[in-house]
Order: structure tokens, then C-alpha cells, then sequence
């Protein structure tokens, strides 16, 4: 009986064994934004980026959160990490815009960081824009860019409860091209 028993015993712990190597082994395999190499493979296992060529334009790190503005089949984009208790990126969000030369994104940092939004831009070879003004609540920002370039550009915005925003797009003759 007691022979019976243990052998119960080491079965069992066998099992739980072979259990948490399952479940760290799942684990490990997780992919994160840690580097370029596992940036491409994080955006190529989202459904809708897996299949087309990208572009990494710039990995930026603002305190706990990394964002990463690239060009996926010529189309501006973006994706946002946040660092975990671990130290590894984990992906929390992803944005792409299609058929365009110049897109901007809203971007919402976490945290207590100041600025908290950003407005990002990012840009193809096609770009024809030279300069944008925003207008967040009747504060101004101006931003210049080098047209026909794969670029990207930041703009950080004050802290407000809520905000309207509007812009004005330049050639690089300074014509006004779209408000």
C-alpha cells in the first residue's frame, strides 16, 4: 500500500512538473518588443500586418512606454509598447492608415509623464507636405518636414480635458494645400 502510494505521489509530481514546463515554455515563446527583431515578428503576428513588407522608422522610448512609427507596404503606421514588471515590451496598441503619404496619430502615453499625448507623424516618399500647423484649442504648433522622405515627427500637447484640433498643410512653396 505504501509502495502503491508513492508511486501515486511521483506520478503526480511528474504531471505538476510537466505542467509548469508547459506553462514557462508558453511563456518564453511570447513574443515582445524588446528589439527590432522582435518588433517585426510582434507586428507580423497581428492579423492584417502579417503579410506585407514593413518598414522600422524609429524606435522611441518614453519612460515606460516604447513607440515604433513604420511604413507597412509603403503605408504609415504605428505600434505602441508598454514595458511590463519583467522589463519586456508587451504590445498594446497598432495603427496603420491606408493609400496615404502623411498620416498623424494621436498617441496616449501612460502614466504620470508630462506631456502624456503626442501627436505623431509619419511620412513615405510620396509625401508632398512640407509644413503642418495644429491648432489644439487656439495654442499653434508648428512642424517642418523634408518632403518625399520616409520621416517621422513629434509634436507633444499640453494637458487638457478635452481639446479641438486643426490643421493646415503646406507645400514646400508655403501654399496652403488643405485645412
Amino acid at each position: 500500500m505504501v509502495i502503491k502510494n508513492k508511486k501515486i505521489l511521483y506520478v503526480g509530481l511528474v504531471i505538476i512538473a510537466l505542467i509548469l514546463i508547459t506553462f514557462i515554455l508558453n511563456a518564453t515563446k511570447r513574443e515582445y518588443g524588446n528589439d527590432e527583431e522582435s518588433i517585426f515578428k510582434v507586428i507580423r503576428s497581428i492579423d492584417g500586418y502579417n503579410s506585407q513588407p514593413i518598414q522600422i522608422l524609429k524606435i522611441k522610448d518614453i519612460k515606460n512606454e516604447r513607440v515604433v512609427p513604420f511604413l507597412i507596404n509603403n503605408n504609415p503606421g504605428y505600434i505602441q509598447f508598454t514595458k511590463n514588471k519583467r522589463g519586456n515590451f508587451e504590445w498594446k496598441h497598432i495603427e496603420k492608415t491606408e493609400n496615404q503619404s502623411f498620416a498623424s496619430f494621436l498617441v496616449n502615453l501612460q502614466g504620470e509623464e508630462l506631456p502624456n499625448l503626442k501627436f505623431l507623424f509619419v511620412t513615405n516618399e510620396d509625401n508632398e507636405i512640407a509644413k503642418v500647423e495644429l491648432d489644439v484649442n487656439g495654442q499653434v504648433f508648428k512642424k517642418e518636414f523634408k518632403v518625399h522622405e520616409s520621416l517621422v515627427a513629434w509634436i507633444d500637447l499640453p494637458k487638457h480635458k478635452s481639446a479641438e484640433y486643426k490643421y493646415k498643410y503646406y507645400d514646400e512653396n508655403g501654399n496652403l494645400i488643405e485645412e
